[in-house]
């Protein structure tokens, strides 16, 4: 895999990008919007993060891979809230059947 995204390092960079994309706007956004010309700024400091990630990741670091492990850690997560929500609401279902 690394010697893939090695040969294919515009692809390696849109899967940089998108993935850091993910995990900045499920962790670290804040719940209210930014203004226009802040949102473009930002993601242009993440296309510039994302362009310096790329050279980690062509010297050999694993780059994509940490940054999958986290979105799959997220998604872990997120499963993990959803059954809790469903078993709560089971519970308070069978608590007014009572």
């Amino acid at each position: 895999m690394q010697s893939w995204f090695a040969a294919h390092p515009i692809v390696a960079y849109i899967v940089i990008f998108i993935l850091l994309t993910y995990v900045y706007n499920r962790v670290f956004r804040v719940n209210q919007k930014l203004p226009i010309g802040k949102e473009i700024v930002l993601y242009v400091m993440m296309a510039l993060g994302s362009g310096m990630l790329l050279i980690f990741q062509h010297d050999k670091l694993p780059i994509i891979q940490c940054l999958l492990v986290a979105v799959g850690l997220m998604l872990l997560v997120r499963v993990r809230y959803m059954v809790k929500a469903r078993q709560k609401r089971k519970a308070a279902a069978a608590g007014k059947r009572q």
